[in-house]
C-alpha cells in the first residue's frame, strides 16, 4: 500500500538579495523497527532540489539559509517538527500511529516549500540580509514571552518603553508625536483625538504575523518621523485547514480583593453601549444614566475563535484565508493612592492623599485576511480589521482643594466611559513583470469613531463634624455631564516600481525604485459639557445617591439646579464646541540600492513631499482657522558592510520632520481632574536629523549579538508645558531652537542549552539594553515671540534653561529566560520569566520655579507558562507584575521631591484553555 510523505520546509519571506545555502543532513528512521529507511527519493518542490536516502538511510541537501524549521508527515505516522541551525544534523524518526503493513513507500513523495515570516530565526535572518537597520518580533517570540498585544510586544525591543497608564510607546525617549504606526506598510489612524498614533494595545497578537521596528528612516515611510516606524504585518495563513476555540479568565489582585467594586451606570459588559445627548438637554433633566455608582463583578475573562486554510489549484494558483474573532475584558483597581498638584514649595494646589480608581476595559477584535496568487508572479491580498475598545473608570479623589476644600475635606468623583471603534480595510498587490522588474501597490480606507458619552463629575465637601457631604457650588462646572465624539476617515495609496541593473531580482549590481504615495485625512470633532449649576449652597447629599438631587423634580431656577452649556441661545438651544481638520500628503520618491562589492552595499533615497494641514474651530475659547503647507526634500542613506558572512557593520542617516497634531492646534480645552489642556494654533513643524551606527553578529540561526549607537538633532522641538496663566493650563509650544539625544543599544539572543533528540528541549536567554542622554533648549523669549493666545502673548517661564526630553529614560533593560520541550506524542511545554526596568523619566517640564514632574523608574517581572497536552488541547497561565512596585511621580522642587502621583497596580493572573480541531 502506497503512503504519501509530505516534508514541509518553512521559509522566510523572499528577499531581494543573493541567497546563501546551508547543508542539512541526517538519517531517516522507522522508529518502530529503529531501522534506517534506505534508497528513497524525494523532491523539494519549488526549490528544484532532489534528495535521496542512501543504503544507510542517510540524506544530504543544500537548502536556503532562511529555512528555520522542517515538518515531516507520513500517512500513518505522527508529524515530526525539527528546528534547524546552520550546522544541524537532523535525524528524523517516523513513529507509527496506526501502522498496519510495516511498509513505507516514498517513491512518489513530494516535499512542498511554503513560507512563514514569524519565527525568531527567520526574522533575524531577514535582519541580517537587509540593507536597512530594522528589528522585528514575530508571533513565535510573542507567544514565548506571553505577550498579548502589540504595545507590550514593542516594549520588549531595545530602547522602547510603554508609558504607564496611557498606552503611549516611547522609542529612544521620543513619544507619540515622534513615532509613526502602519499596517502592512499603509498608515493607521489614531482612535484618540489627543494622539497621533493608534494605541498599539488594541491589536491582539492573534492577528499579528510580526512587528517591525525601524528606528532609521527610509523613503517609503511617512516622513512625520523622529523616533521609529512601527509596522504591523497582519496574519497570513498558508497550510492545511484548522479551527481553534479558546476561553480564559483574568484576575487583578487589587480588584478581586475589593469588597465593593463599583463603576458608573450605563455601559454594558461587552462594551457596545450607545448613549446619546437627550433632546432638549438644557430644558429639563432627561439623562438616562444614573449618577449613582453601580456594583460590578471584578472577575473578567474572554474567548476567541480563529481558523484558516489554503488551497492549491491545478493551474498553479493558490487561495487562502485566515479569520479570527476575540473578546477580552479586564478589571483593575487602585486603592489608597496619591494624586496631587503642588507649587514650587511642595504645597498643595490639589492634594488627594486618598485616591482610588476602579477600571474595566474590553477589546473586541475581528479580522479577515484573504489572498489569491494567480501564479508565482502575480499576488493579491485583502485585509479587513474591526476593533471595538472600551474603557470605564470610576475615580474618587479625597483631600485638599485650594479655595474650595482647604480642610482636606474635598471629594471629587469622576466616572468616564470611552468607546473607540476602528475599521481598517486594505487591498495589496505584488507583480513580478519579468526577471528584472516588479510592481507593488496598496490601497487602504480607514475609519475611526471615538465616543465619550456621558462622563460624570461631581465635587463635594465633607463636614467633618456632622459627617455629611454638601455639593460644591462656587462654579457651575463642579457638577457636570460631558459628551465627546470624533469621526475620522482616511484614504491612502502606495505605488512602487522596482527594476535592476546588472542582474535579475535575486542577484544584481543595482536596483532602482520609484514610487508615489498619497494620504487624505478628514477629522470632525465635537464636545458638549452640561454644567449642573446649583441655585443654592449647602445642599446636603449622599455621595452614593446623587440621583436624589439631580432629577427632573429638582430642576429649575426656583428649585435646586439648572443646566448650562456652551453658546446657549436663551431658548433652550445651544451649539457644540467643534473643530474640523484636514490633512493632504502627496509624495514622490526615488531610491537606489548599489552593491559596490559583495560586502559593501549602499541605499540612497530622496523623498519629495508636499504637505497641507488645516483646522477650523469654534470653542469656548475662540473661533478661528489655522493652516500651513510645506514642501520638503528628505534624503536618506544606509550602508551595510559584511565583515563576515555572520557579521554586519551598518550606518544610516536621514532628515525628517515632526508635525503638530490636530488637537494641539485647535483652541479647545480638555479638563482632567488635576490637569487642564488647551491647544496652540501657532505651533509649527520640527525638523529632525538622524544618524545610527550598528554592529551585528549572528552566531547561529535564531541567535544575535548587536551593539549600536545613535544620535538625533531636532530643530524647534515641540513640548507639552504649563503656561503662565490664571488657570495654569497645559499647552503645546515650540519650546526652543534645538534639542539632541545620543545613546547606545545592546541586544543578545542566545540558546544556552539545545538538546536535539526526538524529544527536543531548549533553554534560551534574551537581553536588550539602551542608555541615552538627551538635552534641549528651553527658551522663554522664543515662546513669547511666537505664541499668541486670543491676541495676547504668553509666558512659559521654564524653571530650567535646558533639560532632557520628556519621556526619556537614561536606562532601559529587558531580559528573559525560556525553557521549552516537545514530546513526540504532540505535547509541549514552554516557560518564560521576563524582566523589564526603566530609569526615571520626565513627565512634564517645570515652570514658574517648580521642578520637573518625573516618573520614577521601576521594575516588572512576569511569568508565562504555555503548554499543549496533545495536538488538540492547550493550557496557558501567566502571572504578571509579580513585583507589584509602587508607581510614583514626583515634582523635583529645589527643597526636595514632592509626590504628585503614587499607586500600585496589583498582580494580574490569566488562565486560558484552547482546543484546535
Amino acid at each position: 500500500m502506497k503512503r504519501n510523505l509530505t516534508l514541509l520546509l518553512l521559509l522566510g519571506s523572499a528577499a531581494l538579495f543573493a541567497q546563501t545555502n546551508i547543508k542539512l543532513e541526517g538519517t531517516l528512521f522507522d522508529q518502530k523497527s529503529n531501522q534506517p529507511i534506505s534508497g528513497k527519493n524525494f523532491t523539494i518542490e519549488g526549490l528544484n532540489i532532489q534528495a535521496k536516502t542512501d543504503e544507510k538511510g542517510h540524506y544530504e541537501v543544500s537548502v536556503p539559509d532562511d529555512v528555520y524549521q522542517i515538518e515531516l508527515k507520513v500517512d500513518g505516522y505522527q508529524i515530526i517538527t525539527k528546528s534547524l541551525t546552520d550546522t544541524d544534523a537532523v535525524n528524523l524518526y517516523l513513529q507509527p500511529e496506526d501502522f498496519k503493513d510495516g511498509k513505507i513507500d516514498l517513491s512518489t513523495a513530494v516535499v512542498t516549500a511554503t513560507k512563514s515570516k514569524s519565527s525568531e530565526a527567520n526574522l533575524l535572518n531577514l535582519q541580517k540580509k537587509s540593507i536597512k537597520i530594522v528589528e522585528s518580533i514575530g508571533s513565535a517570540e510573542l507567544e514565548r514571552k506571553g505577550v498579548s498585544d502589540a504595545a507590550s510586544a514593542v516594549a520588549k525591543m531595545a530602547g522602547v518603553t510603554k508609558q504607564e497608564g496611557s498606552g503611549d510607546v516611547f522609542v529612544r525617549g521620543l513619544g507619540d508625536r515622534y513615532n509613526y504606526t502602519s499596517l502592512n506598510g499603509l498608515p493607521l489612524p489614531s482612535e484618540n483625538p489627543s494622539n497621533k498614533n493608534i494605541k498599539l494595545e488594541l491589536f491582539p497578537t492573534d492577528i499579528i504575523e510580526y512587528i517591525s521596528l525601524s528606528k532609521t528612516f527610509n523613503v517609503r515611510m511617512m516622513a512625520d518621523f523622529g523616533g521609529a516606524n512601527i509596522d504591523i504585518a497582519s496574519k497570513l495563513y498558508e497550510g492545511k485547514g484548522f479551527f481553534e476555540i479558546g476561553t480564559g479568565l483574568n484576575l487583578n489582585s487589587n480588584a478581586i480583593s475589593e469588597k465593593d467594586f463599583k463603576l458608573q451606570d450605563g455601559p454594558n459588559w461587552f462594551g457596545f453601549q450607545n448613549t446619546k445627548i437627550p433632546a432638549n438637554a438644557t430644558n429639563g433633566y432627561f439623562f438616562k444614566n444614573s449618577f449613582n455608582p453601580q456594583t460590578k463583578s471584578a472577575v473578567a475573562g474572554g474567548f476567541n475563535v480563529k481558523g484558516g486554510k489554503s488551497y492549491k489549484f491545478d493551474n498553479g494558483s493558490k487561495f487562502g484565508f485566515f479569520a479570527s474573532a476575540s473578546f477580552d475584558n479586564s478589571a483593575q483597581s487602585i486603592e489608597n493612592g496619591i494624586a496631587r498638584t503642588v507649587d514650587a514649595e511642595g504645597k498643595n494646589l490639589k492634594g488627594f492623599n486618598d485616591y482610588t480608581k476602579n477600571s474595566y476595559s474590553t477589546n473586541t477584535t475581528g479580522m479577515v485576511n484573504l489572498y489569491y496568487d494567480f501564479n508565482a508572479n502575480n499576488k493579491l491580498r485583502a485585509n479587513s480589521i474591526f476593533i471595538n475598545n472600551t474603557n470605564q473608570s470610576l475615580q474618587e479623589y479625597k483631600g485638599f482643594i485650594r479655595d474650595l476644600a482647604e480642610d482636606d475635606n474635598g471629594f471629587i468623583r469622576r466616572a468616564t466611559y470611552e468607546k473607540n471603534q476602528v475599521f481598517v480595510n486594505q487591498l495589496l498587490g505584488d507583480h513580478k513583470l519579468n526577471s528584472r522588474s516588479e510592481f507593488h501597490w496598496g490601497l487602504s480606507y480607514n475609519a475611526v469613531n471615538q465616543d465619550m458619552p456621558d462622563r460624570l463629575q461631581n465635587t463635594m465637601r465633607l463636614n467633618k463634624q456632622s459627617g455629611q457631604y454638601t455639593l460644591a457650588s462656587q462654579d457651575a462646572s463642579l457638577s457636570n455631564r460631558y459628551f465627546q465624539k470624533l469621526n475620522e476617515n482616511e484614504i491612502s495609496a502606495n505605488l512602487e516600481y522596482n527594476f535592476t541593473l546588472g542582474g535579475d531580482l535575486k542577484d544584481y549590481k543595482a536596483k532602482i525604485s520609484v514610487g508615489y504615495q498619497a494620504r487624505h485625512k478628514e477629522r470632525d470633532f465635537e464636545a458638549n459639557q452640561f454644567n449642573l449649576k446649583l441655585t443654592q449652597s449647602g445642599i446636603v447629599v449622599d455621595p452614593n445617591n446623587l440621583d436624589a438631587i439631580f432629577n427632573q423634580s429638582n430642576f429649575g431656577y426656583d428649585k435646586l439646579y439648572t443646566i448650562e452649556t456652551f453658546d446657549m441661545d436663551g431658548k433652550g438651544g445651544y451649539r457644540s464646541q467643534t473643530y474640523t481638520g484636514q490633512k493632504d500628503i502627496q509624495v514622490g520618491f526615488v531610491e537606489i540600492e548599489y552593491n559596490f562589492t559583495d560586502r559593501l552595499t549602499a541605499l540612497l533615497g530622496v523623498r519629495a513631499e508636499y504637505l497641507k494641514q488645516s483646522i477650523d474651530w469654534y470653542t469656548a475659547l475662540s473661533k478661528g482657522k489655522n493652516s500651513f503647507d510645506q514642501f520638503e526634500l528628505l534624503p536618506s542613506l544606509a550602508l551595510r558592510y559584511k565583515l563576515t558572512d555572520k557579521q554586519n557593520l551598518r550606518f544610516a542617516t536621514s532628515k525628517t520632520y515632526t508635525l503638530p497634531q490636530f488637537k494641539e492646534t485647535a483652541m479647545f480645552v480638555y479638563e482632567d481632574v488635576t490637569e487642564t489642556f488647551r491647544g496652540n494654533p501657532m505651533l509649527y513643524p520640527s525638523t529632525n536629523y538622524n544618524a545610527d551606527i550598528k554592529w551585528e553578529w549572528f552566531p547561529k540561526n535564531g541567535e544575535v549579538v548587536s551593539f549600536g549607537g545613535f544620535g538625533k538633532y531636532i530643530q524647534d522641538p515641540i513640548n507639552t508645558t504649563t503656561i503662565a496663566s490664571s488657570s495654569n493650563d497645559i499647552s503645546y509650544v515650540n519650546s526652543g531652537d534645538w534639542g539632541y539625544a545620543v545613546g547606545a543599544e545592546l541586544e543578545v539572543r542566545k540558546a544556552i542549552y539545545d538538546n536535539k533528540t526526538s524529544n527536543p528541549e531548549q533553554i534560551t536567554v534574551g537581553l536588550n539594553a539602551a542608555y541615552m542622554y538627551s538635552n534641549q533648549e528651553l527658551n522663554n523669549d522664543k515662546v513669547y515671540e511666537e505664541t499668541l493666545f486670543n491676541g495676547q502673548r504668553i509666558n512659559t517661564n521654564f524653571t530650567n534653561k535646558e533639560d532632557a526630553f520628556t519621556g526619556a529614560s537614561d536606562l532601559i533593560t529587558n531580559a528573559d529566560i525560556s525553557y521549552s520541550k516537545k514530546w513526540e506524542q504532540g505535547g509541549s511545554l514552554m516557560a518564560t520569566v521576563a524582566y523589564n526596568y526603566f530609569s526615571d523619566r520626565i513627565y512634564a517640564l517645570g515652570t514658574e520655579t517648580r521642578g520637573n514632574q518625573v516618573d520614577k523608574g521601576f521594575s516588572t517581572l512576569d511569568f508565562i507558562l504555555r503548554s499543549r497536552l496533545n495536538k488538540n488541547i492547550g493550557i496557558n497561565f501567566s502571572a504578571k507584575n509579580l513585583l507589584n512596585p509602587t508607581i510614583d511621580r514626583v515634582q523635583e522642587n529645589s527643597n526636595g521631591d514632592a509626590i504628585t502621583l503614587s499607586y500600585k497596580k496589583g498582580l494580574n493572573f490569566n488562565l486560558s484553555v484552547n482546543y484546535q480541531f
